[in-house]
């Protein structure tokens, strides 16, 4: 039988999470009910007490309820709850994880649902999930779905939102517990695995590069550069689950200098190298910053040189300074590597907008950057290697999985 964790505080939303239990056991899933709450239970009773929880985080309910710090509390019960979570996930004792509530539940699902690996089903029915889920998200495959009213008791409308809930939850999990045909229930394929980051700008070299290795015979993970997308890479580097990396684009950087939307924090482009990873980079779409709607772009930027993508993505050029001083954080980042680590320059644009004729192209403002990488590398005695092709250019993807290839195979 499939089981799902249903994680939340029964002082507060008993009543809720009755119903969900309810709801799970009728499509045919396990309950286990994990209290993350600091009062008194109510509704149903949890198999997994507040005490327990309390005493994974290292502290009690009463010292928590002493203090009278809710935010304090929240943190150590989200911490508690994920311990204990992840030692069910790693005993194969759930199939998934339910949860739902306001910013204080969700800050504890998150904690939980972090801790807990890809692939594992997670659900959270948040009142915050009209708006910017990326606290609750974070790196990991969590879905989200929007309470409409607030999770305070069952009426017609929670009724509708929680009772889908626990329907999909009861499906994924159901799903993941039936045993697989034709190949494993992790995804089948042993070959070694190579991270790749893309953009939309990149597509046709991550593509190229992707088809080479994969004849080279490594399974290719592509991550979309949106900041998730980037700390989803690094994490997988940081637990050394990948053979190497492919990092084509990092744009992101661009956005953590600048202040755009899609910012992977600044620590990106730095697990590769403090785990010893081979890594090959490429200043994949480094000319552009990442914004929502034309009408979202701050007014500081009014007279910036800006691309309306589409009507949801608006891109704005670098300067010469800034690509001056992303090309030093890129040759900072790569000489600090602990492992083989190249750097792959094309001479003629690095990315779709930034060629001849279109409305990216600035060789003064690419020029600068690359000066600046160069003089990082120098520093460190290390090189860079400077192809006289545009980054989309088959040539230049090719080459760059190939060294991949050398590194990981350990050839000179």
């Amino acid at each position: 039988m499939a089981t799902v964790a249903l994680v939340g505080t029964l002082d507060t939303k008993g009543q809720d999470y009755a119903f969900l239990a309810g709801r799970l056991r009728a499509a045919g899933a396990g309950v286990i009910v994990v209290d993350a709450g600091t009062g008194t239970p109510s509704g149903l009773a949890p198999d997994i007490p507040a005490d327990q929880v309390a005493a994974a985080a290292g502290t009690t309910v009463e010292a928590l309820r002493s203090a009278g710090d809710r935010g304090a509390a929240v943190t150590a019960m989200g911490r508690g709850a994920a311990a204990l979570v992840s030692e069910l996930a790693a005993a194969g004792r759930v199939d998934g994880v339910l949860a739902a509530g306001g910013s204080g539940g969700s800050s504890i699902a998150a904690q939980v649902m972090a801790a807990l690996p890809v692939g594992l089903p997670k659900l959270l029915v948040s009142t915050m999930a009209s708006g910017d889920v990326s606290p609750y998200v974070g790196a990991k495959d969590v879905c989200v779905m929007y309470s409409v009213v607030d999770v305070a008791g069952v009426n017609r409308i929670s009724r509708l939102v929680l009772g889908n809930a626990a329907a999909a939850m009861a499906g994924m999990a159901l799903a993941r517990a039936r045993p697989q045909t034709g190949e494993q229930a992790g995804g089948g394929s042993e070959l070694p695995l190579v991270a790749a980051s893309m953009f939309g700008v990149t597509t046709p070299a991550v593509e190229t590069a992707r088809s080479r290795l994969t004849g080279l015979g490594y399974e290719v993970l592509v991550f979309h550069a949106t900041g998730a997308g980037g700390r989803a890479l690094e994490a997988l580097a940081e637990a050394r689950l990948l053979a190497g990396v492919l990092d084509l684009t990092t744009t992101e950087l661009a956005d953590d200098l600048v202040g755009g939307v899609l910012s992977a924090g600044p620590d990106r482009l730095t697990a590769a190298g403090a785990a010893g990873v081979p890594q090959v980079i490429a200043p994949g779409a480094l000319d552009m910053v990442n914004f929502g709607p034309r009408e979202t772009v701050p007014e500081r930027f009014a007279d910036r040189l800006l691309y309306v993508h589409n009507p949801t993505v608006t891109l704005m050029r670098t300067t010469v300074k800034e690509m001056a001083e992303l090309g030093a954080r890129v040759g900072r980042k790569a000489a600090a590597a602990t492992g083989p680590t190249e750097v792959f320059w094309p001479d003629r644009g690095v990315s779709a907008l930034d060629a001849d004729g279109q409305p990216f192209f600035d060789a003064t403002a690419d020029a600068a950057c690359r000066d600046a990488l160069a003089a990082e590398l120098r520093a460190a005695g290390q090189t860079m290697r400077r192809m006289d092709t545009h980054i989309n250019d088959p040539v230049f993807a090719q080459a760059m999985a190939d060294r991949l290839d050398q590194m990981i195979q350990g050839r000179s």
